[in-house]
């Protein structure tokens, strides 16, 4: 008999043998392929109304999009003087209306990996507030204020963990949150200070996803390998590394294959977009090989937005299809 899909998923992340590659899809390009993980957002704004051209998230940051539907950019930041936090209006982790809705969303979950969580949770949310210069001058030159404003926001994202663990309990299994740490060479500071100011706030939140029973999925672009083992041993269980590329993936796989669960597919910025199959294919048993131990440890995601936005649509099933064919977890005569 085979695995329910929240059985994949979990025995992937906790390295006890799942009996095929576990997918995170997100989109409707992939036919009768279905994902193994269903999400469950609560009301939380992300990047503003879509709509229009301009929007502000529950921050009070305003986000600015061109006239393509994209993300979009912060072009207001409500902390970028420092005199403003006298009268800034604050989220506030109870209010009930962040999580009004929230139930009727967990409709098709059923036998599947659930998992709901939060957007820019603390460096990405500082840079929000302060603006991205303003926020790395801070850690030299605005220590304690850059600390009391990391430990508000901090209190608030605990907040709304504990909220949703006490309304849905039982019924999650894990949570996201995005924070983007690195350039295409290196991490945006030094690993010195990401240990003593960012550690151990991020150990209270991987403490606090725990505690409600739940397993932590970071999201996080770029080249992050100096940090790669600090987030396993704060207990960071799934990493989400859409940019395999700009890492050293036979490297990185020595030290960390069969210790950390990689969410990833093929390169978003330097395999995809070149629309090569045999490049794609290629691609694909290659991290497979170097990322997916014997046990576990592999999940593979790919959205499709991530596809419209750069025009390769068309290769996301070359792609699927290449990772279900190198699948190292099913049996041979499924693959």
């Amino acid at each position: 008999m085979s695995m329910s899909a929240y059985e994949v998923v979990c025995r992937a992340i906790e390295f006890r043998g799942p009996d095929r590659l576990p997918l995170r899809l997100t989109g409707s390009s992939f036919g009768p392929m279905e994902s193994d993980v269903h999400q469950v957002a609560w009301n939380f704004v992300g990047t503003g109304d879509h709509s229009r051209r301009q929007a502000y998230d529950e921050w009070g940051c305003l986000w600015v999009r061109s006239e393509q539907d994209n993300m979009g950019q912060i072009k207001g930041h409500p902390l970028e003087d420092w005199e403003a936090l006298d009268h800034f209006r604050w989220l506030d982790p109870d209010d009930a209306h962040l999580y009004a809705g929230m139930e009727a969303r967990f409709a098709g979950s059923d036998g599947k990996y659930v998992m709901t969580g939060i957007f820019m949770l603390l460096f990405e949310r500082l840079q929000a507030l302060r603006g991205f210069e303003n926020a790395l001058m801070d850690f030299h030159l605005e220590q304690e204020r850059v600390e009391d404003l990391a430990d508000r926001i901090l209190e608030i994202q605990l907040g709304i963990i504990e909220n949703i663990a006490s309304r849905f309990p039982g019924q999650i299994h894990g949570m996201w949150f995005t924070e983007d740490w690195g350039t295409q060479q290196a991490l945006m500071i030094d690993p010195a200070l990401w240990r003593e100011f960012f550690k151990p706030r991020y150990r209270r939140i991987i403490q606090a996803i725990h505690a409600a029973g739940w397993h932590a999925w970071m999201h996080c672009d770029g080249q992050i390998e100096s940090i790669l083992e600090d987030l396993v041993e704060i207990g960071v269980d799934v990493i989400n590394l859409p940019q395999p590329r700009v890492l050293d993936v036979e490297a990185v796989g020595q030290r960390l294959r069969g210790h950390l669960c990689f969410e990833t597919a093929c390169d978003i910025q330097r395999t995809l977009p070149s629309g090569d199959a045999t490049a794609i294919r290629r691609e694909a048993g290659w991290l497979l090989e170097h990322w997916a131990a014997p046990e576990g440890g592999f999940i593979l995601s790919i959205d499709e937005d991530d596809a419209l936005s750069l025009a390769f649509t068309s290769v996301l099933s070359v792609m699927l299809e290449a990772f279900l064919r190198a699948d190292p977890y099913a049996p041979p005569q499924h693959q």
